[in-house]
C-alpha cells in the first residue's frame, strides 16, 4: 500500500510546513549572511546549527513558542524536521501559525466600511437574485439603506434632538422645527402616497382624501398619540422594503404608473427617484442633528436626481410665469422645437450638462439657442433645489442673460417643499 504522498511504507506523511519569518536577531550576524551569499563555504559550514535530539512531548511543547519565532535556531531545525513526519504537529503548528497572525498589536478592530458591498457583491455574483431590483429603484434603495444605517446607531435620546427642516416658498427660506423621530413620520407620511398608488396599505388609514405632502405630514403628526419616538422606524423601514418589493415584483409596466401629490403627478419611476432625493436630503438634516459623519449619494444615483431636476425645470418656470414670478416668455415655440435656453453645467460626482428651455415647457433645450450659463458644484445644487440655500446665496458661476439665469435658479429652489 503506498502513503498519501507516495511512500511505500503506507504511513502518509504530514505535508510541509514552512517555518514562520526569523526574527529580527537572527539576522544580526551580517558577515555569515553575506559570506552564505558569495559562496564562502567555510562560513557556511561554521554557522551550521547543532540540531538537539527531543522527544515528541518535548517537540510538541515547543510549537507555540516556534509560531512565535521564540526559539534558538537549533530547536527550531528539530521542530521543522518533526513537523515533515509528524501529521498531528503539523497541524497544530499551522494553528498555531494562523492564530499569531491575529496577533498585530496595530491591527483596525473597525470594521471595513467597503466590507458589507464586498460581501453582498460576492453573494450576488455567485447566485443572482431571482427577481433582481430594476435599475431605476436602486437610488431609493440605497437612500434607505444608508439612512437606516444611520438610525441603527444613535442612541434613544437623539431620537428626540431638535432638527431644523428648511425649503423654499413665496421667494424666501421657510423654517420648520422638528425632530430627528419626526423626520421619520414625514417621510414615512410621503411615501404613503406611493403605497396607496400601487394599493398598498396608507399610513394615515384607508379612506384618507387626497393631500398634498406637506397636509399628509402635518395630519400623521397631530394623529400621533405621543410625540413621534423611534418606534417609527419599524413602520418607515417596512413601508420602504414593500415599495421596493412590490414593484420589483411587479414587472416593466408599473415604471409609468402615476402617483398624485395633489398638485402635480409623476410616473412611479420619477415619483421614487424623487424620494430617494427627500431621503437623502432629510438624512443629512437628521445627521447635521446628532453630529453623524454622512456623504452625499453615489455619483450615478446624484446624477439621476440632478436629471430629474433639469426635466421638471421647464414645466416649474411655466407655472411660475403664470402667477407672475418669472419673466415673460420672449419666443414660444411649437413642441418639440428648440428653443431659447439656460446651460447648465454641473460639475463634481454626478455632474453633466443640461439645457433648460426658458420659454415654451414642451421645448427642447438647444446649445445654439442658449443665452446664458449656469455652473454649479452637483451637491450645492441640490442644496438649491431642496431649499436650503436661496437662489441669491448659491455660488453659481454665471455668464450671459441675468434674467434668465435669476428665473432659473428661483424655479430650481421653488421645487422645494417640506
Amino acid at each position: 500500500m503506498t502513503g498519501a504522498n507516495g511512500d511505500a511504507d503506507g504511513v502518509a506523511r504530514a505535508p510541509w510546513v514552512p517555518g514562520p519569518r526569523r526574527a529580527a536577531d537572527d539576522h544580526a550576524d551580517l558577515t555569515a549572511e553575506v559570506a552564505e551569499v558569495s559562496g564562502v563555504a567555510e562560513a557556511s559550514e561554521a554557522s551550521e546549527p547543532e540540531v538537539p535530539v527531543l522527544t515528541h512531548s518535548v517537540l510538541k511543547s515547543l510549537l507555540g513558542a516556534w509560531a512565535l519565532s521564540a526559539c534558538s535556531t537549533g530547536e527550531t531545525r528539530a521542530v521543522e524536521d518533526h513537523l515533515t513526519s509528524c501529521a498531528p504537529c503539523a497541524d497544530e503548528a499551522l494553528r498555531l501559525r494562523d492564530a499569531v497572525a491575529l496577533l498585530h498589536e496595530d491591527r483596525d478592530l473597525d470594521l471595513d466600511p467597503l466590507l458589507r458591498s464586498r460581501v453582498l457583491e460576492s453573494c450576488l455574483g455567485r447566485r443572482p437574485a431571482r427577481i433582481p431590483i430594476p435599475g431605476w429603484v436602486t437610488p431609493y434603495d440605497a437612500e434607505t439603506a444608508r439612512l437606516d444605517a444611520l438610525l441603527r446607531d444613535i442612541g434613544e435620546s437623539e431620537w428626540h434632538a431638535p432638527v431644523r427642516l428648511k425649503w423654499y416658498e413665496e421667494e424666501r427660506i421657510v423654517r420648520r422645527k422638528s425632530t430627528v423621530a419626526g423626520v421619520i413620520g414625514h417621510l414615512l407620511a410621503v411615501d404613503g402616497l406611493v403605497s396607496a398608488a400601487l394599493g398598498l396599505d396608507d399610513p394615515l388609514g384607508a379612506g384618507t382624501p387626497e393631500l398634498s405632502p406637506a397636509e399628509r405630514t402635518e395630519a400623521f403628526w397631530s394623529g400621533l398619540d405621543r410625540p413621534p419616538n423611534r418606534a417609527l422606524r419599524g413602520p418607515w423601514r417596512e413601508q420602504s422594503h414593500t415599495l421596493i418589493r412590490t414593484v420589483s415584483f411587479a414587472g416593466r409596466g408599473v415604471a409609468d404608473l402615476t402617483v398624485t401629490y395633489k398638485d402635480f403627478a409623476l410616473p412611479l419611476r420619477d415619483s421614487l427617484l424623487e424620494r430617494a432625493f427627500e431621503c437623502w436630503v432629510h438624512a443629512d438634516d437628521i445627521a447635521q442633528a446628532v453630529a453623524y459623519p454622512y456623504a452625499p449619494p453615489s455619483g450615478a444615483h446624484l446624477h439621476d436626481m440632478i436629471d430629474l431636476t433639469a426635466r421638471l425645470l421647464p414645466g416649474a418656470l411655466a407655472n411660475r410665469r403664470r402667477a407672475g414670478l418669472a419673466a415673460p416668455a420672449r419666443q414660444l415655440v411649437t413642441a418639440g422645437a428648440p428653443g431659447r435656453s439656460v446651460h447648465l453645467e454641473v460639475e463634481g460626482a454626478g455632474g453633466g450638462h443640461w439645457y433648460i428651455a426658458l420659454d415654451s415647457p414642451a421645448a427642447v433645450g438647444s446649445p445654439e439657442l442658449a443665452v446664458a450659463q449656469v455652473a454649479m458644484d452637483g451637491v450645492e445644487f441640490c442644496q438649491l433645489v431642496a431649499g436650503h440655500v436661496s437662489p441669491e446665496e448659491a455660488a453659481a458661476g454665471q455668464d450671459g442673460d441675468r434674467e434668465a439665469i435669476r428665473d432659473v435658479l428661483a424655479t430650481a429652489a421653488s421645487l422645494s417643499r417640506l
